[in-house]
């Protein structure tokens, strides 16, 4: 028995490959007839691997034993006949856990020893290095060798309290949320820092990123969990026990990590048969779990319906042994229908109108081309009609116009090498203000800012600095960006009148996204600096960790930004080149046939024909385009694939 959420998966699945196949199509004629440039063939490529690649991330986050990994086995592994994630009694899954599919890597378990942490690395550094991990193939064929493999995320290790310290994992600031010590001294840790599971799931292969994150210490010992991937999640479900509702470890961690309403968040009330009772009618039991639901929502300020009570191992029993009634009675559907019509419809919608975007961006471009070329055709159409009876003289006097023109066309371009010189010297100053070495400076000073004080009780403040200055520099660099738009436009309009260029104005650059992902980064990582994380922060090799971390998301924005800023001026060049090469093809083409009207009496008409002949191929090229792009269009918007394209045949001659 499939769960929604599983068939509409499968629906966008099918929809992503139907829309690639048409933007295959398209980005194939464009190429053939020579109609993009290379900021539109770029475009149209990393629109491909979007829809290629695009993933969903659902993150289940809980404290330990409240039912985590028995939930997702039930919503996405029941096909499976039996449990992959382990999901016994007591404390299962030890480490955070990725569960995703990775083609060009083989099945596997790979696992991180917790004392990487002790290095000051982050996990974005560790993924790049292949020696910290210890891999474990995976038998995917055989369901019990697999579910031993996996067994491995239980394993923990005891150390003393001094490691346990370095490690995140005891404070004698906190001493309520320490585990329990030994007789020996030894506290209990988990063995690994990470997990990451590369399996061919059906639904993994389909974008599927599935997080299972364990408990309150495992979460606040690594920040990269908190700051890097439950926000980057498109939802997060928070589970809990039904017969014990919110404890305090449960409200400390909406508090400290879920809190946020830029976050897609559904709760799960788990273990609702621990709430049946022989001795209570079922409508007693139900009117039970309605006034927990509500209690829980109220406790976290979330509507009720974003609240589900069900049990998880019912789901998964009556899934493996397809008894629908039982599944009913688990009420494990109605988060599936929540999830299935709530997250993915919205994910949808952004890869539509990213296509729409493209789409229409790219038809831009190429109609302009197509419409240059049918100018040029018709202005010589023009100019042979009139030498329709006229003496080798006129014709004389023709080519010394032709020649006359070209010679001016030449001129102009000493002029439009200036504007470009300008455009590159305005682009290297707009740069230099996002560059690696301002933001390496900027975080520089706030981590000397943090320092200063005991136990960086400065940080928040010195990290909001930080945010702030970082903004006024985006700004300054689209400040900048849109005196190069200024500029050009004025150029381009005065040279259009002048010469009879058709330069379009160019759009202005966006850096306000850029600017949002950084309120995002402030939003998420400025909690992290609280009197509640002082004791974590004033440990060296965490403060280090955090800085690593911290780096490298804003380079990310700022290459990000830096990158935007270069396309977008090599587009605004890009026109210019085309341009230029199809005026120089065009005299060209007059002088030609000029010279062989001149040399012979009967070409006139012969060409006359010629250039007719192309125009109406033009014509043809146009109305292509437009089928093609709204081919891709169209099944944007579809609500179900469609049938195979059939491409037109048009030879890339059509093209002049």
């Amino acid at each position: 028995m499939h769960s929604s959420i599983v068939t509409r998966l499968d629906e966008l699945a099918g929809w992503r490959a139907d829309v690639d196949r048409a933007v295959t199509v398209l980005a194939r004629f464009l190429v053939d007839h020579e109609l993009i440039d290379e900021p539109q063939t770029a475009a149209l490529a990393a629109l491909r691997e979007r829809l290629a690649s695009d993933r969903l991330v659902l993150a289940f986050v809980a404290e330990f034993s409240r039912g985590k990994s028995e939930l997702i086995n039930a919503i996405f592994f029941a096909g499976a006949g039996r449990r992959v994630l382990p999901a016994t009694p007591g404390r299962t899954t030890m480490c955070p856990v990725e569960l995703f599919h990775d083609a060009s890597a083989p099945a596997r378990l790979s696992l991180l020893p917790i004392e990487t942490r002790l290095r000051g690395l982050s996990l974005a550094d560790l993924r790049k290095r292949d020696e910290p991990w210890q891999h474990v193939p995976l038998e995917i064929d055989n369901p019990q060798a697999l579910a031993r493999a996996l067994e491995a995320v239980t394993r923990t290790q005891r150390v003393s309290v001094e490691t346990a310290t370095a490690l995140g994992f005891w404070s004698d600031e906190q001493a309520d949320d320490n585990p329990p010590q030994a007789a020996d001294g030894t506290v209990e840790v988990p063995a690994w820092r990470h997990a990451l599971i590369n399996y061919p799931h059906p639904l993994l292969r389909r974008g599927l990123v599935v997080i299972d994150t364990p408990g309150l210490n495992a979460i606040g010992a690594e920040p990269e969990l908190t700051l890097g991937l439950l926000p980057t999640a498109h939802a997060t479900v928070f589970v809990l026990a039904a017969d014990t509702g919110v404890t305090k470890s449960d409200l400390a961690i909406w508090r400290e990590h879920l809190a946020s309403n830029a976050l897609e968040r559904y709760v799960v009330l788990n273990k609702i048969d621990a709430l049946y009772d022989p001795l209570s009618s079922e409508a007693e039991v139900q009117a039970q779990i309605s006034k927990q639901r509500e209690k829980v929502a109220d406790t976290l300020g979330l509507p009720a319906s974003r609240v589900f009570a069900l049990s998880a191992r019912e789901g998964l029993a009556a899934r493996v042994s397809g008894s629908a009634g039982n599944l009913e009675r688990s009420n494990l559907g109605e988060l599936e229908d929540a999830l299935s019509t709530g997250l993915l419809p919205r994910q949808r919608e952004l890869l539509e109108a990213s296509v729409a975007a493209v789409v229409n961006r790219v038809r831009q471009v190429a109609t302009r081309r197509i419409g240059q070329n049918r100018r040029h055709q018709n202005e010589q159409m023009l100019e042979l009609k009139g030498l329709r009876g006229k003496s080798g003289g006129k014709v004389r006097l023709m080519l010394q116009r032709v020649d006359a023109e070209s010679a001016d066309f030449e001129r102009c371009i000493a002029r439009l090498q200036a504007v470009r010189a300008v455009q590159q010297r305005m682009l290297k100053s707009a740069l230099a203000r996002i560059s690696n070495m301002v933001l390496r400076s900027e975080v520089t000073a706030m981590q000397s800012a943090m320092g200063a004080r005991p136990f960086n009780l400065g940080g928040k403040a010195a990290f909001v600095t930080l945010c702030g200055r970082l903004k006024a520099a985006l700004g300054s660099a689209q400040q900048q960006a849109d005196e190069i738009r200024e500029m050009l436009d004025a150029s381009f309009m005065a040279l259009n009148a002048e010469y009879g260029f058709a330069f379009a104005k160019q759009a202005q650059p966006e850096l306000q996204r850029f600017a949002r992902e950084l309120d995002l980064i402030e939003h998420n990582y400025s909690h992290y600096l609280g009197l509640l994380q002082a004791w974590r922060m004033a440990s060296p090799g965490f403060m280090e960790q955090f800085r690593r971390m911290l780096m490298s998301k804003l380079r990310v924005v700022f290459e990000s930004a830096c990158s935007e800023l270069e396309l977008w001026s090599r587009t605004a060049s890009n026109q210019v080149d085309q341009q230029l090469g199809d005026r120089r093809r065009a005299f060209k083409q007059r002088r030609e046939a000029l010279q062989r009207i001149q040399s012979a009496a009967g070409e006139l008409e012969q060409r006359i024909g010629e250039v007719e002949t192309q125009d109406t191929q033009l014509a043809e090229l146009q109305r292509l385009l437009d089928t093609r792009a709204d081919e891709v269009l169209a099944r944007a918007h579809a609500r179900a694939p469609t049938a195979p394209i059939r491409p037109e045949a048009v030879s890339p001659q059509a093209a002049v």
